[in-house]
């Protein structure tokens, strides 16, 4: 059984969809081509295929990459031909093809590069897993990026992707190599690199050639499409980011029973830097979400819950435990889960385990001096209340919320900055 369940992952599996997709709006057509690739297996046998599975074992799954036609629908210009990034990879990108690529490989890639088309100012990193960030930095050089990234949610990042926005060197690819990850992207790979990456064969090592690009995606909108259970299928514009500068922040001015409300303290440069960078991250994760940024690298982050408050109070709950964990690592060498067994078994003193707890509550898990981001509007005080409890310093959410001037009157009595964006970020 453990033998066939091990199989099933390493499978490729045929897909019987077409060669040619064809997607009609109006008076225009756009041509898709199903994308394939030669890949020698680790068997030595060369197969010809596409995606390995989808989501999971047994799905037959297809990319598609955009070959012909220009779509204008009212006043937006949709992308066009020959932009292609993560559905243009031809075999020679593939480095290493590890086991295979299959869809979530390949979303998580794209959704890194949705992050990343945001930071390319300095060398950044974003760690995804399951195609939500994980941890994300940038830094005055590539391997600091990624190792702040990675130290970010180390449990996380296990079996995970990176994207990278620079040439992978030497000294990043010595640093990725201690890891386990599933797929490294990159605009290029200097020479030498790709010979310590591919000490772990599993590893997919992927080349996407317009990564240095990717600055002028941020302006391009695609078609997202949404299939439903009975067949249908919701088409909507992809967003676009209006906040692209710290010039494009909004103070918080409201009226509520007559009385003006401000936001009496705006961020430093330091924190506008952090509220812009946790934006830009904000734009790759599910909502409902509320991130923690300090020094540009992301502290904790909460995805996909159903209320603001709840999901504030899991990014805390998540910071204290990175915290510990990359405290215990570097102490102890172990996982602070392995740490846990360890004491529970009374294999370890419960002093060791104390010790790290304390200091975790000390620093208050890292969130002091962090910013607190939010892709959607606070319903009520409580949620950024959460931040503000840890020590958070600056807050930046859509605004919009009929007690937008309660959670001011929380800001300013902490003496807190916050901005709004005018815009959530809301993404499923």
């Amino acid at each position: 059984m453990e033998k066939d369940l091990k199989k099933m992952y390493r499978t490729v599996v045929s897909d019987h969809f077409p060669d040619r997709l064809s997607i009609t709006f109006g008076d225009v057509t756009l041509e898709y081509r199903k994308k394939t690739w030669k890949i020698t297996q680790n068997n030595g046998e060369i197969v010809e295929q596409g995606l390995r599975y989808g989501e999971n074992p047994g799905q037959e799954a297809a990319l598609y990459e955009l070959v012909n036609g220009n779509l204008v629908l009212g006043e937006c210009e949709f992308i066009s031909p020959g932009m292609g990034l993560v559905s243009s990879l031809v075999e020679e990108d593939m480095i290493q093809a590890g086991k295979h690529p299959g869809k979530i490989n390949l979303t998580d890639v794209d959704n890194g590069l949705n992050v990343l088309k945001f930071l390319m100012d300095k060398p950044t990193a974003v760690i995804l897993k399951h195609n939500n960030p994980c941890g994300a930095a940038s830094a005055d050089s590539l391997a600091r990026a990624f190792e702040r990234a990675y130290r970010a949610d180390r449990v996380a990042a296990f079996g995970g992707c990176v994207v990278l926005n620079r040439p992978v060197n030497k000294e990043t690819a010595e640093v990725i190599a201690n890891y386990y990850l599933e797929v490294v992207a990159a605009p290029e790979y200097e020479d030498g690199t790709v010979d310590i990456l591919k000490k772990r064969r599993d590893l997919r090592i992927i080349r996407i050639k317009r990564i240095d690009r990717l600055a002028e995606y941020r302006t391009l909108r695609f078609v997202d499409f949404k299939s439903l259970i009975d067949g249908g299928i919701i088409v909507q514009q992809s967003p676009l980011c209006r906040v692209l500068t710290p010039d494009d922040f909004i103070l918080p001015e409201v009226k509520h029973n007559g009385r003006v409300y401000r936001i009496n303290r705006k961020p430093t440069d330091a924190e506008a830097r952090d509220l812009l960078f946790g934006w830009f991250v904000e734009q790759g994760v599910t909502s409902n979400s509320v991130l923690y940024v300090k020094d540009e690298c992301t502290v904790g982050i909460g995805t996909g819950e159903q209320d603001r408050v709840g999901v504030a109070e899991i990014a805390v709950f998540k910071a204290y435990q990175k915290y510990a964990d990359a405290l215990c690592f570097d102490r102890y060498g172990i996982s602070y889960k392995e740490l846990e067994l360890a004491v529970r078994k009374g294999e370890k003193p419960k002093e060791m385990k104390q010790e790290i707890d304390e200091e975790t509550v000390r620093a208050k898990g890292g969130l002091q001096g962090a910013v607190m981001v939010s892709d959607g509007f606070f319903p009520f005080r409580d949620g950024v209340d959460v931040g503000i409890r840890e020590g958070v310093t600056a807050v930046i959410q859509p605004g919009g919320s009929v007690r937008d001037w309660e959670v001011i009157e929380a800001c300013n009595e902490a003496n807190v900055a916050m901005v709004f964006t005018g815009q959530r970020a809301f993404k499923h």
